[in-house]
This record gives C-alpha cells, sequence and structure tokens, in this order.
C-alpha cells in the first residue's frame, strides 16, 4: 500500500513538472508562440508521450494553462488543449516509430487550431490551417533530432521513467 501511494505522488509529480515546463517554455516564447504562424516551441515535450503514456496529462493540462494568456484566450484553451489531447492519443495509440510524431500535431493543430482562426477572423481555412501545420513541422522536426539524441542517454531515459519504446531506431 505504502509503495503505491509513493508511485501515485511520484506520477502526480512528474505530469506537475512536464505542464510546468510547458507553459514555462510557451510564455516565455510566446512572441512566437501563438496565432496564425506560430512555432510552439513546447510541442516537442509531446515525444515524451512516446516514451511514457501517463505524461498525456502533464502535457494537456500544460497546454491549457499556457492558453491562459493567449489573446484568443477561452477559445485556444479549448481548442488549442483538445488538439493537444488528440495528439497525444494519436502518439500513445498509433505511433510505432517517432518520426510519425512530426505528422500527428501537424495534423491535429493544423485542422482544429486552423478552425478556430477562422471561425474568429474569418480567413481562409486552408491558410490559417496551412500556416499551424507549417509551424508544428517545423518544431517537431526540431523536437524528433533532440529526442534522437536523448533516447540514448541512459540518465535523461531514466530520469523521465521511461516504459516504452526503449529500443525504437527512429
Amino acid at each position: 500500500m505504502h509503495q503505491n501511494k509513493i508511485t501515485s505522488t511520484r506520477l502526480i509529480v512528474d505530469n506537475a513538472i512536464v505542464a510546468a515546463i510547458y507553459c514555462v517554455v510557451t510564455i516565455l516564447s510566446s512572441p512566437i508562440a501563438y496565432g496564425a504562424i506560430q512555432f510552439r516551441i513546447a510541442e516537442c515535450l509531446l515525444f515524451l508521450c512516446f516514451f511514457r503514456r501517463d505524461f498525456i496529462v502533464g502535457l494537456t493540462l500544460g497546454c491549457l494553462l499556457s492558453n491562459i494568456p493567449s489573446s484568443l484566450g477561452f477559445y485556444d484553451m479549448i481548442f488549442g488543449t483538445i488538439a493537444t489531447f488528440l495528439t497525444c492519443l494519436a502518439i500513445i495509440f498509433l505511433s510505432p516509430r517517432m518520426i510519425f510524431l512530426i505528422i500527428y500535431p501537424a495534423l491535429f493543430n493544423g485542422l482544429i487550431v486552423g478552425g478556430e482562426l477562422t471561425f474568429l477572423f474569418g480567413d481562409f481555412f486552408y491558410i490559417n490551417a496551412g500556416y499551424v501545420a507549417l509551424g508544428e513541422i517545423v518544431v517537431m522536426s526540431g523536437g524528433y533530432l533532440l529526442f534522437l539524441f536523448l533516447k540514448r542517454n541512459k540518465t535523461f531515459m531514466n530520469a523521465i521513467r521511461a516504459d516504452r519504446h526503449l529500443n525504437v531506431r527512429f
């Protein structure tokens, strides 16, 4: 019983740390993290779900919190968070390789956030979706390269307590 309490506390703390990092990185990079053309660097953290499923909680919460100061406010809190949650689900259940993680955020954020921007500003959907998707592809490509390096680091993998895809090549 005591071990389960420690494990549960550790899961909560780990996810709180992930949420805080996502939120802080997004807010510190706010000039490029919000809007039609966005490069949300914190999205690189989505790779964490590839190695540990429960990080979906911290990443979704981090996205929600980081969208509070967005100029789109409530809409970004709802739709941006839904896009991140769906992306994490796709990563967890559909990704046998890390390279696919570049596609899911571009797809979900492009469609959902692109739709949000079109609804709010009346611009052309395909332009909004394209810009958002392009920003995701750029950021996630950088994240892919970063996590190719990090997954080889045993200290990092132990620190995040990775429990899946430990031997994946790419």
